[in-house]
């Protein structure tokens, strides 16, 4: 019955703190207030610093050998979830403790507004297919993995259109905004910056796992994120 409550309680963090996320980006980093230039840049590295812990943490504990040291200490059907915990409470504190960059890039209106709008509800459809072709619940920490000999290698939807479907979605959403400040763009490049580093440190876990067969999906969807670009 704890352990349950733990794994319930764990996706709610998740959902919570993605919603935080979206609140930060849609309402608090939406003010262009002034800043000195030499200000604005300390504040750039001061959240790139703050980023990084979150990660480093997303992407070290989601090694193969990480978990099964973590194995040793905690019951293996509830690995899943204090990953998530952790992950979770860490992005809450991005948002959180982001520091203020200011300023405006620019601001769309009339017909490029609706451009930007549609580029972002494309980036929201994306994540949405992504996220279902994956099982939400097993993301959330909530479903117990599927016991399974091998990996089992998604390449339905958008995962046939490039290798990483998640992460073009998640570009397209902070990237297209009608009303650029200088906290989302610094959100953006931040946040993409650090999912172009980690996809050949994941695909060379992929590679371990499934072998050929991964292989073969990268011959046969060359792309990584953007089509034709990476």
């Amino acid at each position: 019955m704890k352990a349950r409550l733990f794994v319930w309680l764990g996706g709610a963090t998740f959902v919570g703190s993605l919603a935080f996320c979206g609140w930060s980006y849609l309402v608090t980093w939406s003010t262009p207030f002034g800043r000195g230039y030499l200000d604005g840049w300390l504040a750039v590295a001061a959240d790139a610093a703050l980023f990084s812990v979150f990660a480093m943490h997303h992407s070290v504990l989601a090694r193969e050998v990480v978990k099964t040291r973590l194995a040793r200490s905690i019951p293996e059907p509830l690995l899943r979830s204090v990953y998530v915990w952790i992950a979770s409470v860490l992005l809450i504190l991005v948002c959180a403790i982001w520091r203020p960059v200011g300023g405006e890039i620019y601001r769309a209106t009339g017909w490029r507004a609706l451009a930007h709008a549609a580029v972002q509800l494309a980036g929201l459809w994306l994540i949405a297919l992504s996220v279902r072709a994956i099982d939400p619940l097993e993301l959330a920490g909530i479903r117990d993995p599927v016991v399974r000999t091998r990996t089992t290698l998604q390449i339905t939807g958008p995962y046939r259109w490039v290798r990483h479907p998640l992460y073009l979605g998640w570009m397209l959403a902070v990237f297209g905004a009608a009303h650029m400040t200088g906290d989302r763009l610094a959100f953006a490049v931040i946040s993409s910056i650090y999912l172009i580093l980690a996809v050949p440190w994941e695909e060379q876990s992929l590679r371990r796992s499934v072998g050929e067969e991964y292989a073969a999906y990268a011959r046969a969807v060359r792309w990584r994120i953007i089509p034709f670009v990476y």
